[in-house]
């Protein structure tokens, strides 16, 4: 069963309103540069960026080639530090961490999807799901429980001692989704998730995320795509290292609570397959 949709309203492109709602994530003038061997400037790939989302967003994030969209992910995902600026995310100032602090955090609070899938060809989908959990030292038996109830939620229960090449790529896709869901986190960072699948295929993630956010995730997307971003709640761009435009284009009415939640009545609710 798929949840029932919540987009009501009419699109809108006119600037972010103040919806009210929990601020999840908050940058204020960041910056990132990147030096040369002698410490000469190589190029500033962010010159000050503020940005705020709130819990439950779908936000794309675009740009052209080199205008930082990808340097704003790294550090969204805690992948790296800022040059200077203050990055906030559930209340953690992942800015001033060191490296073992973003790890924590990268483990803890995020999970990311890839366009290369990134699944572990030796092991089992349920062995690749449960990666993140051994790492943080959980049981082998709550590490199988929360996994089987992630590959559950992404329609592959059936396929969870399947290896990597016995899937298909939007198979491989939704374990991957999986194992970015399986600790729980406070943000998705998916980055051209379709970018290696068929349009139909591409379609049914697109629909995954779609309902993940429904029930209450927060997802980002780097993307190029305009029918990606067609899918989206808001999207940011990027010109140059600055944020070249911030649009709402439909607010959802996003489901209270983590993305586990649903209406209160509701029957349980799978992700399409």
């Amino acid at each position: 069963m798929t949840l029932p949709s919540s987009n009501g309203n009419t699109p809108s492109t006119s600037s972010r309103p103040n919806a009210g709602r929990e601020v999840i994530a908050r940058i204020s003038q960041l910056t990132k540069t990147y030096y040369k061997p002698d410490g000469s400037v190589l190029v500033e790939a962010l010159k000050g960026v503020d940005l705020e989302v709130e819990r439950g967003e779908f936000v794309a994030i675009m740009g052209a080639s080199g205008s930082g969209k990808s340097t704003l992910m790294n550090l969204l995902g805690a992948l790296d530090r800022p040059t200077s600026g203050e990055y906030v995310l559930d209340g953690k100032n992942v800015a001033q961490l060191d490296d073992v602090g973003l790890s924590n955090v990268r483990g803890q609070r995020i999970g990311f999807v890839f366009q290369a899938f990134n699944l572990i060809p030796a092991l089992t989908i349920l062995e690749n799901v449960e990666v993140p959990l051994f790492y943080q030292g959980i049981l082998p038996s709550e590490r199988h429980r929360r996994s089987r109830e992630k590959l559950e939620l992404v329609g592959l229960g059936d396929r969870m001692h399947h290896r990597p090449s016995e899937l298909s790529g939007g198979q491989q896709q939704r374990a991957a989704i999986a194992r970015a869901l399986v600790n729980e986190p406070a943000i998705i960072m998916a980055d051209e998730p379709t970018g290696n699948l068929d349009s139909k295929t591409g379609e049914a993630i697109l629909e995954v995320l779609r309902t993940l956010h429904e029930r209450g995730l927060t997802i980002f997307i780097v993307t190029h795509d305009d029918k990606i971003v067609a899918r989206c709640e808001r999207v940011v761009r990027l010109r140059d290292g600055l944020l070249e435009s911030d649009e709402v284009l439909r607010r959802s009415g996003v489901l209270a609570g983590r993305y586990g939640s649903r209406p209160r009545g509701d029957a349980p609710a799978a992700v399409p397959s």
